[in-house]
């Protein structure tokens, strides 16, 4: 069985974003069409409605949607700059951890616990996995 491919409407109403969102991923390189039909239309995978949401969990944690249309055409993502970007996001979460007041501290305390176990989960995942 076949699966039915989404003209540009359908995959934005399933995404939740406008058309003019689907447009710009398209241009970008995040999403492309699977096929046109005879009149010109741009036809989606079903599977890239995963897409825009993964595309828009990574832009909300600050990953620019160039970086982000990179790694996933390449599938190669030079692992120490973003090593570098976490290190510096970490110092940054501490320094404010350190100028905080007392009751802020405790939260700060517990997103820097959190961030770490994340970053230890995100470790453990194999380089060669491909990503949705």
């Amino acid at each position: 069985m076949t699966e039915v491919l989404l003209r540009i409407g359908e995959l934005a109403a399933r995404a939740g974003v406008s058309i003019r969102t689907v447009d710009y991923y398209t241009t970008l390189g995040l999403i492309d069409p699977a096929q046109r039909t005879a009149g010109g239309y741009r036809l989606y995978q079903p599977s890239d409605v995963d897409r825009i949401h993964l595309v828009q969990r990574l832009e909300v944690q600050g990953v620019p949607l160039e970086e982000i249309a990179t790694a996933l055409a390449t599938r190669q993502v030079d692992v120490s700059v973003i090593f570098d970007r976490i290190n510096e996001d970490l110092r940054t979460l501490q320094a404010a951890v350190d100028s905080a007041s007392p009751e802020a501290q405790g939260l700060l305390a517990a997103i820097a616990t959190r961030v770490h176990s994340l970053i230890t989960v995100a470790l453990q995942i194999p380089p060669d996995m491909l990503l949705p």
